[in-house]
């Protein structure tokens, strides 16, 4: 990356800088390879943020789907963290999960799931499995219904009365290609199709969804599985926890702390390192050179960067520590480079120009967190506010509730201790965006906007595009206007 200008003496957010259109042979946007060559088998630099509000199993698996990597939060206990793995690892590759229901099960049951949106459905079967590795067969399943048609529906009428007819379908056998995918379904005329392999129901797909495969490729591992990676803290007996999930196969592991340039970081990092477990480490969250080289000794190949840019975090406003991500992720890509590792920008992404931006400072990834909170795939249950606008809870890392979470365990004093000490916000409403309420819709929309971004420079590939941005400084008038109008003006 090149300053257009003199490189500023004070340090930068993302929106204190653009980049700067330079000559470029790279011709469609579909020529340009978004891999992070990070260690990761990811195939688009995205990565889910280990919060308790963004990064599940669903959210992880549809991510993978896409390329990109989810990180299963730390606080999860490991039983948990066992099963969410697994349950990854299980899921189809090249089809979506299907979300199935009883058929006693009702409209409001499914809103807990979907918003009345195109592209997703319930498939309900009369024998739903107990079991969440059990097969489920086409007999068993007496039809779809379509996220839209719950729009449309009372909220106590039971899903087995909207699913009239058998569910359409299309063989895995016949399906070769996206487009051949899409074709059967248009030919259809169908929102969603189950995929069944020998009379089993091995994934549900929607035109979309068939459109997508043909142009994401999906993160997998050697075994061709969906990858996941899984966070553990820096206290306790952090050797066992490791063994346990690369016992589950996970892909990566995050060592996680708020101020990652520590010894307690230091000494886990060279904990784990001394296990040789045969899969990448990543630790943080750091913003100096400094922390990236005591962090790469230590045995990190990746480092988080990022102290209090995130939505739900009021580090900077309570403690003051902190540093503006655009810089912090230059000068710890440029040190990470030298010494052989990568960086996966942490935090304060609000367009995909921030995502862009944070690639062009030398992040192989960037860390998304209360973005992805308010899709239909994070955690939790569906939410409608007093308007009908559909949103899910979000709370900090550091935050009141997350303490309850993290150390719930503990006697009452010890944990009144640890309350005395939270920082950040504990529930907010992340709404989600009626034209993107899904995570596939934002990766849509982020990876159409990066990829643009590496044709203006020039780039064909994320090094590439490392070497040719050419980033200029701007006034506060000049980022807004950037901003497009708005309809009402």
């Amino acid at each position: 990356m090149e300053f257009y200008g003199d490189r500023p003496d004070v340090d930068l957010t993302y929106s204190d800088v653009f980049l700067v259109p330079r000559r470029s042979a790279v011709a469609s946007r579909l020529d340009v390879d978004l891999s992070p060559r990070d260690g990761t088998t990811a195939t688009i630099p995205i990565v889910s943020a280990n919060m308790n509000s963004v990064t599940g199993a669903r959210l992880a698996a549809t991510l993978a789907r896409r390329g990109g990597l989810g990180v299963l939060p730390q606080d999860m206990p490991l039983q948990e963290l066992d099963a969410a793995i697994r349950w990854v690892k299980a899921q189809p590759v090249q089809w979506d999960t299907p979300l199935v229901l009883p058929p006693e099960a009702t409209v409001a049951d499914a809103a807990r799931l979907l918003t009345a949106t195109t592209g997703y459905g319930i498939v309900v079967a009369a024998k739903p499995a107990g079991d969440l590795y059990a097969e489920l067969h086409a007999d068993d399943v007496l039809g779809i219904v379509p996220a839209t048609r719950l729009g449309t529906a009372l909220a106590d009428a039971r899903l087995g009365d909207l699913a009239r007819g058998r569910a359409a379908s299309i063989d895995a056998e016949d399906v070769t290609t996206g487009r051949q995918a899409f074709d059967l379904i248009t030919a259809a005329d169908a929102e969603l199709v189950c995929v069944l392999r020998h009379g089993v129901v091995v994934g549900t797909l929607s035109a979309r969804s068939a459109l997508r495969s043909a142009i994401y490729q999906p993160a997998v591992d050697a075994s061709g599985r969906l990858i996941v990676a899984a966070a553990v803290g820096i206290n306790g007996d952090v050797a066992a926890k490791a063994r346990a999930l690369a016992a589950a196969d996970v892909d990566v592991l995050v060592v996680d702390t708020a101020h990652g340039h520590q010894e307690g970081m230091l000494s886990a990092l060279r904990t784990i390192a001394d296990l040789d477990l045969g899969i990448p480490l990543a630790a943080g969250n750091i913003v100096t050179a400094e922390g990236v080289h005591d962090l790469v000794v230590s045995g990190a190949s990746i480092l988080k960067v990022g102290v209090g840019p995130g939505a739900m975090c009021t580090t900077r406003m309570m403690t003051a520590v902190g540093r503006p991500q655009f810089s912090a992720v230059l000068e710890t890509a440029e040190a990470a480079r030298l010494m052989g590792a990568t960086v996966w920008a942490d935090g304060g992404v609000r367009y995909p120009r921030d995502v862009a931006l944070a690639l062009a400072a030398g992040a192989s990834a960037v860390m998304i967190g209360s973005w992805f909170a308010g899709t239909i795939e994070a955690p939790g249950e569906l939410l409608i506010d007093a308007d009908g606008r559909a949103y899910k809870e979000s709370w900090g890392m550091a935050s009141t509730k997350a303490v309850h979470e993290r150390f719930g365990r503990l006697d009452p004093y010890e944990l009144a201790r640890k309350e005395l000490f939270a920082e950040g916000i504990s529930s907010s409403k992340i709404y989600l965006d009626p034209l993107r309420p899904g995570l596939e819709d934002l990766l849509d929309m982020i990876t159409s906007g990066i990829r643009s971004s590496f044709t203006y420079a020039g780039a064909a590939t994320v090094p590439e595009f490392h070497d040719r941005a050419r980033v200029g400084l701007q006034s506060a008038s000049g980022y807004e206007e950037g901003k497009a109008l708005p309809v009402s003006w």
